[in-house]
C-alpha cells in the first residue's frame, strides 16, 4: 500500500508527538524536552526523551527512537499503513484510497472476511462456555486453577458437543460454504458434507499481535484423540510466524521472553504474573519464530517440560535462537514437569528464583551430552571431552572459547590447559579460528566509532542550534560523512536547512526499516555532557576540527596522484584547518 510523501508528512505533522506519546507514557517537562520511563524496556530512572521541537523521541537507555509514526509502529506493533491510518483517524483525516488490482482486492476482502468469521466463532465459543452445555468445560478450567479474570482475558471458550453446532450458527449469520472452507473452522467429506473441525473441546483463541483472532486451539473433553487440535493454516494464520500470548508478552517490559510448550503453560504463567511468556502453536520452534522473537527481545529463557521431549525441544530451539542473535538460557523445573505444576507446588517466588538461575544454553547442551558418556570410564570420559572441545572450537571468538573452556573446567574434572590444548588441536585440523582478522576488525571500529560519534554530534547540533549550520557547512559537506546512511541523512538535512527550517521527523519518515529509523534518531540525539556553555562552544569547535581533519586524512589516502584538481582542493582544505581553531562559536 503506497502513500505519497506529502500525505505521510501531513499525517505526521497533524499529530504532535508529545500529545500522542502522553497517551502511553507519563511525561514530565525538563527544559525543552519531556522525559518519562521508556515503554520499550524496563527502567527505574526516566531516560526516554520526547522533543516537541524535533517531533522525535529517543531513549538514552535502549536506543529506541523515531518520530510519531515509528512510535505507534513499535508500541502497537502496527505495520506502517496501520500506524498511518490510526494517526490519520486521530487527526480527523481521510487517507486517499489506494489502488488495488482485482486479485489484490480479492485477497484483501478474503482476509477481512476470514478475520470476521474467526471473531464470530470466538464470541460463539465464549458464550458456549457459560451455557449449560459448557458447564463441564468451565469446571475443567476452574480445576486447573484459572480465575474468571484469566478466562476472560484469554477469551477461552467451549465448542459444543455436536459436530454441526458452529456450522449452523455461522450459516445463520449468512456465511457461505466457500468462506467457511477458507476459515479453517470446517472439515468436508463426501459422507458427512461440511461439519465443525472443533467440537466438545475447550477452545483457546489465537490472537495476533494486533489482538485479532487468527485461529484456534482446542483441548478435547474426555479421552478423545488428538488431545490438542489446532486450526490449519489459512490466509490469515501461519503457525510458523505466530506465537501464542505474544499480543500480551510484547508489552510486558521485561528484558527477556519465556518460551513455553503449550497454551495452558502460557495462561497459568500470565496469571501468576509472568506476562512475558509465549508458546509456539502446536509445532516446534522455527527460524521464523526466532526472527519474530528478535523483534521484541535479545534474550529467551526456554521453559519447556522437564521430560525427554522437552529436552529435545530445547536442543532444537537453541541453534535457531542463536542464529537469530538471541541469547538463550534453559530453565530447570525438576522435580516438576511444567511451569503450571511448579508454580502450583512452590509458588511464584520460587519460580522467579529458577528463572534467575536459568542455565546458559551452551552449558545445557554440554550437560545433556555428558549423559551419553560413562564418566567413570577413562575412554568414555576422553570421548566426551573430545566432543566438548569440538563444540568449543566451533565458536568464532577467541574470548568466547576461552570463557567456555574456563566454565567447563570449573564444572568437570579436567584442567584448563588440557581442554585448551584439545580445542587448539581441533582448530589446527581445519576449523577456522580466524584470530588475527578478528583482532584487526575489533581494533579498527574503536577509531571509526570515535569519528562516527563526532559526525553524529555534528548532525545533532545542526538540529538543535540551526545558527551553527553556516559555520559547519563551510568545512563539512554531506559527502564527507563516513557511513552511507550518515551521508544520506546529512544530504537531506543540509537540503532542508538551505530551503529553510530543519525537520528531523520528516527525515525519519523517509526510511521504512525500523533499525534505520532508530539509527537516524540517534544521529539527532547524540549527547555530550559538559558543565557550561563555554565548554559546549569549545566542544563544537573541537568536533568540527576533528571531523574536518579526518576528511582530509581520508582524501589523502584515496587521492590519485595524477588528480591535480583533487590535489589542489586538498591543499586548500588543509589551509582552512587553522581557521577552525580561531572560530568564534556562540550558542
Amino acid at each position: 500500500m503506497y502513500y505519497s510523501d506529502d500525505v505521510i508528512e501531513e499525517v505526521r505533522s497533524r499529530n504532535d508527538i508529545v500529545d500522542v506519546i502522553s497517551g502511553y507514557v507519563k511525561l514530565q517537562r525538563k527544559g525543552s524536552s519531556y522525559f518519562g520511563l521508556c515503554p520499550f524496556h524496563s527502567e527505574k530512572s526516566p531516560s526516554f526523551s520526547v522533543s516537541r521541537d524535533k517531533q522525535m523521541y529517543y531513549c538514552f537507555g535502549c536506543g529506541a527512537g523515531g518520530n510519531v509514526l515509528s512510535f505507534i509502529m513499535e508500541y502497537e506493533n502496527f505495520s506502517f499503513p496501520e500506524a498511518l491510518k490510526m494517526l490519520a483517524d486521530r487527526a480527523g483525516m481521510a487517507l486517499p484510497e489506494p489502488e488495488y488490482s482485482a486479485e489484490a482486492r480479492r485477497q484483501r476482502d478474503l482476509k477481512e472476511s476470514v478475520r470476521e468469521i474467526n471473531k464470530m466463532a470466538a464470541n460463539y465459543f465464549y458464550y458456549m462456555l457459560r451455557s449449560p452445555q459448557g458447564e463441564r468445560a468451565l469446571q475443567y478450567l476452574m480445576n486447573r486453577g484459572l480465575t474468571e479474570g484469566t478466562i476472560k482475558r484469554f477469551g477461552l471458550g467451549y465448542a459444543g458437543q455436536y459436530s454441526d453446532a458452529l456450522y449452523k450458527y455461522l450459516k445463520g449469520k449468512g456465511i457461505s460454504d466457500q468462506l467457511l472452507r477458507e476459515s479453517g473452522l470446517m472439515q468436508v467429506n463426501e459422507k458427512h458434507g461440511m461439519y465443525d473441525k472443533f467440537w466438545n473441546r475447550v477452545m483457546f483463541p489465537i490472537l495476533d499481535v494486533n489482538n485479532k483472532v487468527i485461529g484456534f486451539g482446542g483441548r478435547v473433553m474426555g479421552d478423545g484423540k488428538p488431545k490438542y487440535l489446532n486450526s490449519p493454516e489459512t490466509v490469515i494464520f501461519d503457525k510458523s510466524r505466530n506465537l501464542y500470548g505474544l499480543n500480551y508478552a510484547r508489552t510486558a517490559k521485561k528484558r527477556y521472553m519465556l518460551v513455553c510448550e503449550g497454551y495452558m503453560d502460557v495462561i497459568s504463567m500470565h496469571q501468576a504474573g509472568f506476562t512475558n511468556a509465549v508458546a509456539s502453536l502446536g509445532t516446534a520452534l522455527t527460524s521464523q519464530h526466532a526472527t519474530l522473537l528478535k523483534r521484541y527481545t535479545d534474550e529467551v529463557i526456554l521453559t519447556y517440560d522437564s521430560d525427554e521431549a522437552g529436552v529435545r525441544a530445547a536442543l532444537r530451539a537453541i541453534p535457531l535462537l542463536k542464529e537469530a542473535g538471541i541469547s538463550t538460557k534453559v530453565l530447570h523445573m525438576e522435580p516438576y514437569k511444567d511451569p503450571d505444576e511448579f508454580i502450583k507446588a512452590l509458588g511464584t517466588e520460587a519460580f522467579q528464583e529458577r528463572i534467575d538461575r536459568a542455565e546458559n544454553s551452551f552449558l545445557f547442551e554440554v550437560s545433556v551430552l555428558q549423559k551419553s558418556y560413562d564418566m567413570k570410564d577413562p575412554d568414555s570420559k576422553t570421548r566426551f571431552f573430545q566432543e566438548v572441545a569440538a563444540k568449543i572450537a566451533g565458536l568464532e571468538l577467541e574470548i568466547e572459547r576461552e570463557n567456555y573452556i574456563e566454565a567447563i573446567t570449573g564444572r568437570y574434572q579436567i584442567s584448563f590447559e588440557g581442554l585448551r590444548r584439545m580445542v587448539m588441536n581441533v582448530l589446527m585440523q581445519g576449523v577456522p579460528a580466524r584470530k588475527a582478522p578478528v583482532a584487526r576488525q575489533q581494533a579498527r571500529p574503536e577509531k571509526d566509532d570515535g569519528i562516527r560519534r563526532s559526525q553524529r554530534l555534528i548532525l545533532t547540533w545542526i538540529t538543535e542550534y540551526p545558527q551553527l549550520f553556516d559555520t559547519i557547512s563551510r568545512y563539512i559537506h554531506p559527502q564527507d560523512f563516513s557511513d552511507e546512511l550518515y551521508r544520506e541523512v546529512a544530504a537531506m538535512l543540509y537540503a532542508q536547512k538551505e530551503k529553510g527550517a530543519v525537520n528531523p521527523a520528516q527525515i525519519i519518515s523517509h526510511f521504512a526499516d525500523s533499525e534505520q529509523q532508530r539509527t537516524v534518531a540517534q544521529l539527532f540525539n547524540t549527547e555530550v555532557k559538559l558543565e557550561s556553555p563555554k565548554e559546549m562552544e569549545k566542544a563544537v569547535q573541537e568536533t568540527i576540527y576533528k571531523v574536518a581533519e579526518q576528511v582530509i586524512a581520508q582524501k589523502s589516502r584515496e587521492l590519485d596522484p595524477t588528480d591535480m584538481k583533487g590535489l589542489q582542493e586538498l591543499v586548500d582544505a588543509k589551509k582552512r584547518l587553522p581557521e577552525i581553531r580561531r572560530l568564534h562559536i556562540s550558542l
